[in-house]
């Protein structure tokens, strides 16, 4: 086991280095000139904007180096978490992020709570209750999930809520520490957002895995021995149909991670997804790659826990 994570470990921070390359590049060939969007800040549009005053902001900024050393410097910076200062407001990275991921990761694990006390039952159901009603009436719901995007339900949600109840999205962040109530009730749409398509991945996959256990042998024999449907279902069939449905959560936490760009972006969450759009915007080169390079750690870890968790849940599972 411990080969095992050395090695996942060791992929890992591959994987995070070509993730770096890529993200470092591509901001880099994305057009726009930073030096020039920066300058225009108080100016008239349409302003002419002297080349020394770009050449002294890209000296400043050190956009006048070659690639290879604005690479280095970047990468020391992340492993020494010196993460530098944003272009445009001047506020050290570090602590904007420190600020803005417990927002992200409370928005993530309420939408996955959500997801999974709604979708494994669901799938559960579906797979106990196979072609009736209920299993039609949970499909077309799970369906629903996986077509709408979140970005068209969380626009319905505010165009609904503001059309019939007068209700918007509150525009100040409260912090749970404060005002737990006003802190949920923040949380609460943006979060069945993106469980609702977490859930119905769940839901989908369970039901199918379900349905392939409970027609084992050892699923008969249990019956034949006189044990309860209760014991059945939940000690025999569904630990062993949980396997599949491990790799769905794995992405599901991803999902919930990853969607939040789209989902604190309307909703007007200050987190890390919001921090990421307005610095795509304007072309802010250390704010998009750290965050960019957050989110692939953020993906390497799930991908080995839920490793891990697999070994847990079947035990004839070794890693060698």
């Amino acid at each position: 086991m411990q080969r095992f994570i050395l090695h996942r470990l060791l992929l890992g921070i591959v994987t995070m280095f070509i993730v770096s390359l890529l993200v470092f590049a591509m901001v880099r060939i994305a057009p726009g000139d930073v030096a020039m969007m920066i300058a225009a800040q108080g100016e008239e549009e349409g302003a002419d904007i002297p080349e020394e005053v770009l050449q002294e902001i890209r000296d400043m900024l050190g956009l006048d180096r070659p690639l290879p050393i604005q690479y280095v410097v970047w990468i020391r910076g992340i492993v020494t978490l010196n993460w530098g200062e944003s272009y445009f407001t001047g506020f050290d990275i570090f602590e904007d992020m420190q600020r803005r991921f417990p927002v992200t990761l409370e928005l993530a694990v309420l939408s996955i709570v959500i997801a999974m006390a709604m979708g494994l039952p669901l799938g559960i159901v579906m797979a106990l209750k196979q072609d009736t009603w209920m299993d039609y009436a949970a499909r077309i719901f799970s369906l629903a999930g996986l077509s709408v995007p979140n970005f068209w339900s969380a626009t319905l949600i505010i165009a609904a809520g503001m059309l019939w109840f007068n209700w918007a999205p509150r525009i100040e962040y409260v912090s749970p520490l404060k005002d737990p109530l006003g802190n949920l009730s923040l949380y609460s749409w943006p979060a069945m957002t993106l469980g609702w398509i977490v859930m119905a991945t769940q839901a989908r996959m369970l039901r199918s895995s379900m349905l392939e256990v409970l027609r084992q042998d050892y699923i008969r024999t249990a019956h034949a021995k006189g044990l309860t449907a209760w014991v059945v279902t939940y000690r025999h069939a569904l630990r062993n149909a949980m396997l599949p449905v491990v790799t769905i959560v794995s992405f599901s936490v991803i999902i919930a991670m990853g969607g939040s760009v789209i989902t604190e972006s309307i909703f007007n969450l200050p987190g890390m997804g919001q921090y990421l759009v307005e610095a795509m915007g304007r072309r802010d080169y250390p704010v998009v790659q750290t965050v960019v390079l957050l989110f692939a750690a953020w993906v390497v870890l799930v991908n080995l826990a839920m490793d891990l968790l697999y070994a847990w849940l079947d035990p004839r599972i070794r890693y060698n």
